[in-house]
């Protein structure tokens, strides 16, 4: 009998935190999975670990450095499972994941995708839940608007989601020509096609404090390029065109920061302010030098455990 889930794993670089990763995995209170684990061209002690603690369950692929896309992909190509569960290589399961997300597709077999709550760690002493703009309780639910109620966090997050293989084939895979931003083109392909299943069981950690990952963070032009793939769409989807000029917001913000200002300029062209909040509307125009401080105060911030948001 084949496994409920196949987890995979895109390995790059991770010798720091790949070890918990693994045990967090092993300790499922679900164990009917398989995993696979592609090593994308790591150069540091990254495999050597894995291999140590490994069971029979899971198989380690070797391929040359192409970045978390080609890796997903391959892992989703060779998985036997029913269902695919995604695990970067520095994020933690707590031991309910698999049997909480599996329950959640057993409630809700017709969507596409099935997405558990989550927490993020912004540094080794803060950890906070995700936060959502829609109210919710502690039932299983159908998301009846993706794109509006993923303003603030997107309920979909790469460590805390699962699908079935067919649908993921049926959307296009992983979009391989995006350096970054690969798992939010994915999860709004899937918002355009299918339902999208809720669990509020918060099952997962996300480290928000790592920037040695598959995806570079200085790929702004690829950004850009996700952000209007959905041009067509955002046309007909009120909240999907607020959802990407949240998103233009943002990166406009990275660019000033970068001093990329051609890109700058384009983006706030693009955006409708109407769609942006009072906060957002103010920091999009400061200088590059103010929006600097901020960014220094947010993060001393951060330190001492205090989260502040334009986004709420």
């Amino acid at each position: 009998m084949n496994p409920f889930f196949s987890v995979i794993i895109p390995l790059y670089n991770k010798e720091k935190y790949i070890g918990q990763t693994i045990k967090s995995l092993l300790d499922q209170a679900y164990e009917n999975f398989e995993v696979l684990i592609i090593n994308d061209g790591s150069t540091d002690s990254s495999k050597e670990i894995v291999k140590h603690l490994i069971d029979k369950r899971c198989t380690i692929y070797d391929q040359k450095n192409e970045g978390a896309s080609h890796a997903r992909n391959r892992g989703v190509k060779n998985a036997i499972g029913q269902y695919i569960a995604l695990l970067d290589a520095d994020d933690f399961w707590h031991e309910n994941h698999l049997l909480e997300l599996k329950k959640l597709i057993e409630t809700f077999p017709t969507a596409g995708l099935f997405c558990n709550n989550y927490e993020i760690n912004y540094n080794e002493k803060f950890v906070r839940p995700a936060v959502f703009n829609f109210k919710y309780d502690d039932s299983f639910t159908i998301i009846e608007d993706y794109f509006n109620y993923s303003m603030i966090n997107s309920i979909a997050w790469t460590s805390s989601v699962g699908f079935s293989k067919e649908t993921f084939k049926n959307i296009g895979e992983f979009n391989t020509s995006l350096r970054t931003g690969q798992d939010i083109d994915l999860w709004i392909r899937f918002a355009l096609k299918y339902s999208i299943a809720f669990n509020p069981s918060i099952t997962m950690r996300y480290n928000n404090f790592d920037s040695s990952g598959l995806s570079k963070s200085e790929y702004n032009e690829d950004r850009y390029a996700l952000i209007n793939g959905f041009k067509t769409e955002e046309q007909k989807i009120p909240s999907l065109k607020k959802y990407l000029d949240m998103n233009r917001f943002a990166l406009a913000i990275r660019c000033k920061l970068n001093n990329e200002l051609e890109l700058y300029k384009k983006l706030k062209k693009e955006i409708d302010y109407n769609n942006l909040n009072v906060k957002q509307n103010i920091l999009i125009a400061l200088p590059t030098f103010l929006l600097k401080l901020i960014k220094r105060f947010q993060r001393f911030l951060i330190s001492i455990r205090i989260y502040l948001t334009s986004y709420s």
